[in-house]
This record gives structure tokens, C-alpha cells and sequence, in this order.
């Protein structure tokens, strides 16, 4: 995440949760105080928990740490007819790629994980997977979203989130028959950084599939100014702007285009409208925003131990102060997933080398319902190991607030297009 607007932060909106803890490997006090002799399996989380994206990272550790919670809660994990504690221990990567392959190892080799549980970042993600590849120990990723991670093929890493090049693609073609007049032109605005650039390129195919004109394509620095450009779009005027780029870019365009009194008549991003914090942090400028979700609090799935998605929301918003947004969620349904696949191994822990190889298969085999949503990984193709089942669903701020608009059947109300200007 750029550090641009440095105003704009989870750790001030998020409280509590955006915890700023030191580099290197922290264990779960709650788990080890309570569980300090028994066995336990072990899980390691490698995130950013310092650095430009700690924003982020935070969310990855909300996710995971409700899951352990609530497993711990009815005594932890189901291997055999009983029931096994989760120990959580914490690796830093500081928002460097090659820091958290150094912090997955550390967890490896050190702490004797049972098994990990993925970055915030697409780009620590790939950088950890030859990790899990030379020790044979699998992952479940909460919330790596580039197609880059699984066109790798990665054996021992698996994704809960659709690929990027899936979700934003798609949402093109759900925008463009929502608008009324009809869309006909749109340009792209892609972060210079792996997830960015990859998301304004799906959003550049989406578009041709969706029969909209592509009339500007621009590759823009994480941080700067965003005037030129800007300029040059509004020069083109084109009825869309979707912007490949997490929070702060889109503020960034959000903020430079009313300095020129140009708004297009749709703004959509992928990631980043759904956290309640976004719309703190620009007030009545972010209504109109648009966005890509793959979950919602609203989706008709439950499971046994969160329940519906909105006794999850009701958990979460109890212990962090705010709506869950899908990243969380996403992370919290990997352990589900880790869980489910634990049970169905019937191994107890601590888990031996060959046991590790083993529940790679079993997360692979994984086919489960959860309150996030359907959960079966692919097991060929470009999205391999990647769970592609979710439907993206386009939202957009309202009144401040996040509502679904389309597809129609998804709709809660009703898409507004083309928006008013800013005078």
C-alpha cells in the first residue's frame, strides 16, 4: 500500500486492532497462558505488522486471530473425537516480500508450525511460497489476490480470495449494464505495484469484454502527483474511471479530481471501499465510489462455528469496533478451512513431516460451505490451488454507507449513475 496520505491509516481508524508489534515471532498470550503444556497445533502467521501496509496487515491478523478465538472457545480443533487448542504465533514481514520468506522460515524452523497462514501482500505471498515448497509445509491465504500467485502452481499454498483478473473483469460488465444511459468509454488508471497493475489490467479486459471503449490506459507511480493525469482524463472525458490501486491512490484520484471540478459519471475501484474507514476518511466525497466485494455481510451462508455471515459481522464489530470488509472475513474462513481439512486427516498434533505432505492433500480435496461462501480450490489451469467460487458483487457508498447495487439479483439499492458533479 503507497505511503502517500499518510492522514488515511487503519492503526487510527481500527483502534485497538492495528496493533504496532515489533518485528520477529510473538506467540498468542491468551493460547500459551492457557494451553502453556498441552498439545497444540500450531499455526504461524506471516503479515505485515509494520511498514507501508500495515493497514492491511492488520486486517489479515483480525481475520485469523477471530477464527483461533472462536475455535479456542469450543476447545479448539476436532481431530479424532477430540479437541486441540491453536497457538498463534506471529511473523513479521515489514511489508517486504523477502522479509516475510526470512519470517516464514524463522516460523518453520523455529517455532515448529504446523502449518502457515498467508500474507496481506500478493507479493510476499509468491515470495513465501518456495518456503513452504522446501520444508513441504501448506498454507491457506486469506487475502493474496494476484493471478500471479497461482499461475505459479504453487503445491503448498492455497487461496480463499478469486484472483483479481477474475473479480474485476467481471465487475465491468455488471457496471456497464447498470448504467442508464448506457456506458460507452472508460479509462484505466493501474498502480505501479504487482496487485495494482495486475487489477487495471483485468479491468482493461473487462472493459473490452463488456463493449466499452478503452480510451486511456495510465501506469502510475505508488506515490505523486496525480494532476497530469488526471488532467489528460478529464480532457477525455470518458463515462468510467476504475482505478487498479488499493485505498490511498483512489483517495488520491478521488481528491485530485475535485480539484479540477471533473467527476466522472462512475468511479469504481477493487479494493478498499468496503472498509468503513474509507468513507471516514474522505466524508461526503466518497459517496458515489464504487467498488468490487466477493463477500458481504448480507450473503445467505453460515457454518458451525461462526454461524450466519451476520453473526460473524455481530463477533467481529464486538471485538474491533467496525464492519468486517472481505479480506477478514476471507482470513477467518481459512482457518475453517485448515480445520475442516485437520478433522477429515484425522492426525493429532504435533503434526510430523509426512502428516504436513498429507494435509496439503486434505486442504487440496477441501470442498466446504462456510459463512464466507463456497470453498473448493482449483486443481489445474491458470487459477490453480486458487478458490475461484465466489461471484463479485459491484457495491458502491451511499450516504456513507456500503451497498450492494448488481448484479440486479444481489441488488439492495439501486445504482447511481451518471453522479453529480462536485459544484
Amino acid at each position: 500500500m503507497p505511503k502517500k496520505d499518510v492522514s488515511f491509516s487503519r492503526r487510527t481508524f481500527l483502534g485497538g486492532s492495528a496493533l504496532a508489534l515489533a518485528s520477529g515471532t510473538i506467540s498468542m498470550p491468551f493460547v500459551r497462558t492457557a494451553r502453556a503444556q498441552a498439545a497444540t497445533f500450531k499455526a504461524g502467521v506471516i503479515t505485515s505488522l509494520s511498514g507501508e501496509n500495515i493497514s492491511g496487515g492488520n486486517l489479515t491478523k483480525n481475520g485469523y486471530d477471530l477464527w483461533a478465538e472462536a475455535a479456542n472457545e469450543k476447545g479448539g480443533v476436532e481431530v479424532g473425537g477430540e479437541r486441540f487448542m491453536v497457538e498463534m504465533f506471529y511473523g513479521d514481514d515489514q511489508s517486504n516480500p523477502a522479509t516475510g520468506a526470512d519470517a516464514a522460515e524463522r516460523l518453520i524452523v523455529q517455532n515448529e508450525v504446523d502449518f502457515l497462514l498467508g500474507p496481506y501482500t500478493s507479493g510476499s505471498t509468491i515470495a513465501v511460497q518456495p518456503i513452504c515448497q522446501k520444508y513441504q509445509v501448506p498454507m491457506i491465504s486469506g487475502s493474496a489476490e494476484s493471478p500471479n500467485v497461482w499461475l505459479a502452481k504453487p503445491e503448498f499454498n492455497f487461496g480463499i480470495i478469486p484472483s483479481v483478473d477474475t473479480t474485476s473483469g467481471q465487475s465491468l460488465g455488471v457496471l456497464a449494464a447498470l448504467s442508464n444511459p448506457k456506458a460507452k468509454t472508460i479509462a484505466v488508471i493501474g498502480v505501479n505495484e504487482p496487485f495494482s497493475k495486475e487489477t487495471g489490467e483485468g479491468f482493461q479486459r473487462g472493459a473490452k469484454e463488456a463493449g466499452l471503449e478503452v480510451v486511456a490506459y495510465e501506469l502510475v507511480p505508488a506515490s505523486g502527483d496525480l494532476t497530469p493525469v488526471m488532467s489528460k482524463i478529464a480532457a477525455l472525458n470518458p463515462d468510467i474511471v476504475a482505478v487498479g490501486g488499493h485505498e490511498e491512490p483512489l483517495i488520491n484520484v478521488i481528491k485530485t479530481s475535485k480539484s479540477l471540478n471533473y467527476r466522472p459519471k462512475a468511479l469504481i475501484m477493487h479494493y478498499g471501499v468496503t472498509n468503513p474507514a474509507f468513507a471516514e476518511a474522505l466524508g461526503a466525497d466518497a459517496n458515489g465510489t464504487s467498488g468490487v466485494a466477493v463477500w458481504l455481510p448480507t450473503v445467505p451462508y453460515k457454518d458451525d462455528l461462526f454461524g450466519t455471515a451476520q453473526d460473524y459481522v455481530a463477533r467481529a464489530q464486538a471485538k474491533f469496533g467496525h464492519e468486517p470488509d472481505y479480506t477478514e472475513a476471507a482470513c477467518s474462513a481459512s482457518g475453517l478451512v485448515f480445520a475442516d481439512a485437520a478433522k477429515r486427516l484425522g492426525k493429532k498434533p504435533s503434526l510430523t513431516p509426512e502428516d504436513r505432505v498429507a494435509l496439503k492433500d486434505a486442504i487440496a480435496d477441501t470442498d466446504i460451505t462456510t459463512f464466507y461462501g463456497p470453498i473448493k480450490f482449483e486443481k489445474e489451469g491458470d487459477h490453480y490451488h486458487d478458490n475461484i467460487q465466489p461471484v463479485p458483487v459491484v457495491i458502491q457508498i451511499q450516504d456513507g454507507k456500503t451497498v450492494a447495487v448488481g448484479p440486479k439479483e444481489a441488488a439492495a439499492a439501486e445504482f447511481i449513475y451518471p453522479l453529480p458533479s462536485w459544484k
